[in-house]
C-alpha cells in the first residue's frame, strides 16, 4: 500500500480527464479543467505522506507556469525525513519553525527568484486530535464534523489573495505573510478536505456553499464523493484545474466543551 505520493500538473495535466486514487486512507481528486472551456495546462500539485498516526497533506495552486510549485514538491521531499522526525515531538511549534526556516532560506528564496509564476501552497498536518495548518494563497481546507456544521463552522483557512511563494514571494519580504493555526478534532468521525479554488469559482458556484460539499461527502466513500464533485465541475463546463485531497479520521477523544455543557 502507498504511502508516499506526490504529483504536479506539468507531468500529467489530466485536462478532459477526471481521476481519483488512494494513498493509503487519503483521496486524492484531480481534474484539469474542460479544453471546451479554453483550458490547456495544469499548474497544481499536491503532496500526501501518511503515518500510523498522522498524515501530512500539501495543496498548490501555481500562477503563470508550474514552476513554483515543483520546487515546493521537489524541497518539501528533500526535507520529508527530517519533517517526519518533527511531527512525532509533542504539538507543531517545532515543525513550524523548521518550515518557516526551509521558505526563508537564502538556498530556497534564490531558488524563487529563477522560476517562472509563483504558487499558492496550503500544508495540513493531522496528528492524534489535532489539525494543524500553514496557508499561502487561496487554497482552502475544511473540517466537517456534526458539532462544527451545527454550528455553522465549515472552513478552517480564510482565503489570501495576494500572497504567493515563487518568483513573487511572501517570504523575500520585511515581514512575510501567511496563516495558520490548530484545531481540536472532536469525537467520532471528522472529514478533512482540502482544495484548490478551481472547484469555488467553476461556473454556476455548485460548492461555493460549504454545505453542498457536506452533502456530497457526507453519505459516500471519499472517493466515490469525489467523483460526483468532479463530474459536476465538469459538467458545468470549469476551466480552471481542481486538485482535491480528503480523509476521515474517528477520534475517541472527548473534545473541548463549555463547563456549563451549554455551547452558546
Amino acid at each position: 500500500m502507498r504511502n508516499r505520493f506526490s504529483w504536479v500538473g506539468s507531468e500529467k495535466d489530466f485536462i478532459d480527464e477526471k481521476n481519483v486514487c488512494s494513498i493509503d486512507r487519503v483521496a486524492v481528486g484531480r481534474f484539469g479543467g474542460n479544453s471546451s472551456a479554453g483550458q490547456y495546462k495544469n499548474e497544481d500539485g499536491c503532496i500526501v505522506w501518511v503515518g500510523e498516526n498522522w498524515e501530512f497533506a500539501a495543496i498548490l495552486d501555481a500562477h503563470y507556469s508550474a514552476e513554483s510549485a515543483e520546487l515546493i514538491i521537489r524541497t518539501l521531499d528533500e526535507f520529508q525525513h527530517e519533517l517526519i522526525r518533527l511531527i512525532a515531538k509533542p504539538g507543531f511549534h517545532d515543525l513550524q519553525e523548521k518550515l518557516l526556516s526551509i521558505f526563508q532560506s537564502d538556498k530556497f528564496l534564490d531558488q524563487c527568484k529563477k522560476v517562472k509564476g509563483e504558487t499558492a501552497c496550503l500544508i495540513c498536518i493531522r496528528k492524534d486530535n489535532y489539525l494543524w495548518w500553514f496557508s499561502v494563497g487561496d487554497c482552502v481546507v475544511y473540517v466537517f464534523h456534526p458539532d462544527f456544521i451545527a454550528l455553522n463552522q465549515f472552513q478552517l483557512n480564510q482565503r489570501q489573495f495576494y500572497e504567493w511563494i515563487g518568483q513573487v514571494n511572501t517570504f523575500d519580504k520585511a515581514v512575510p505573510c501567511f496563516s495558520s493555526g490548530i484545531r481540536e478534532l472532536r469525537k467520532g468521525v471528522n472529514r478533512i478536505f482540502m482544495t484548490t479554488d478551481g472547484l469555488l469559482e467553476c461556473p454556476g458556484e455548485p460548492f461555493l456553499n460549504p454545505i453542498d460539499l457536506v452533502k456530497k461527502l457526507d453519505g459516500e466513500q471519499l472517493e466515490d464523493a469525489f467523483s460526483l464533485i468532479l463530474t459536476k465541475i465538469e459538467k458545468n463546463n470549469v476551466r480552471d484545474s481542481t486538485t482535491m485531497i480528503g480523509w476521515t479520521v474517528n477520534i475517541s477523544q472527548q473534545g473541548s466543551i463549555p463547563s456549563d455543557g451549554v455551547e452558546n
